[in-house]
């Protein structure tokens, strides 16, 4: 079994384009960009990923509904192979419906990437939905790290757990994409888990064997940063560390299970359709 907690997807019409500026963002070359559902299922396929949680995140508030929508109809056509995260943005009115909508349509939690949405971990603007998300345990998986931007640096993670010592939270790429000092200095005395995805391109083994044993077995996801990555890849370097048994199935699909309560069944279909959200919804992506 093997469930990769991370994977951002997109509607066909712009899959190949979000891709590019995602490789712009992070001056990478990707060999071939698309964020496309049905790739992402065929690299599944060849890997042997059993899940995946699907997610993308809305750079301005106008976004965020129709992606949210777009999330749950690819949940609906796939309901065995994926998960879905929303997305919500703190310059939106009245952010805590929207949530309240997204966790009634069956999204496990919340994806943020404060990079790309322009807002500080520790926004005073996130605060409501903070406070919903420690009132509910509807967890929050963050973009954390980035040597170019202080928005999601490691150290805001522990700020923010003194005002919010509840919340549930998965800090992604070790806690610290490209700013594992900082994620070294702060995350491992919280509580929070972390997921692998972005790390191992630039890490030795050896670096990769300091990170999971600072963390511990129990405490990290696998995840592949779809489409800037393939699963296949990341899963043979995954597999190739001198991890125990029991650590490596905890680390593919075991952790992630039981944190985001992955074999639930699926509820509310029916809601969903009376709201009246369906495939063709997915035309008013990013518009």
């Amino acid at each position: 079994m093997v469930i990769d907690v991370h994977a951002h997807i997109y509607p066909d019409n712009i899959a190949e384009k979000a891709a590019m500026n995602i490789g712009y963002f992070y001056d990478k070359h990707m060999t071939n960009p698309n964020g496309s559902v049905k790739r992402l299922l065929e690299i599944g396929d060849r890997a042997g990923v059993d899940k995946f949680v699907v997610h993308s995140a809305a750079t301005t508030p106008h976004q965020v509904k129709s992606i949210n929508n777009f999330i749950k109809a690819s949940v609906l056509a796939h309901p065995d192979r994926f998960v879905g995260l929303c997305t919500i943005h703190p310059g939106m009115e009245d952010p805590i419906a929207e949530l309240e909508r997204a966790e009634s349509l069956g999204l496990k939690g919340i994806k943020l990437h404060p990079d790309f949405q322009k807002f500080a971990i520790t926004d005073s603007s996130m605060g409501p939905i903070y406070d919903f998300c420690q009132a509910t345990g509807y967890p929050i998986l963050f973009h954390t790290g980035d040597y170019r931007y202080h928005y999601s640096n490691p150290c805001l993670i522990p700020r923010l757990l003194e005002s919010f010592p509840r919340l549930r939270l998965i800090c992604a790429h070790f806690g610290g994409w490209t700013e594992w000092k900082e994620a070294e200095k702060y995350i491992p005395g919280t509580n929070v888990m972390v997921d692998c995805s972005s790390c191992f391109f630039t890490m030795t083994d050896e670096r990769i064997m300091e990170f999971m044993n600072m963390y511990g077995e129990d405490r990290i996801m696998f995840g592949s940063d779809y489409p800037m990555w393939d699963a296949g890849t990341e899963l043979a370097r995954l597999r190739s560390l001198p991890l125990s048994k029991t650590a490596l199935e905890k680390i593919q699909y075991k952790n992630a299970a039981e944190f985001l309560s992955l074999w639930s069944p699926t509820k509310k279909v029916a809601k969903f359709a009376q709201d009246g959200v369906d495939n063709h919804s997915v035309l008013r992506y990013y518009n």
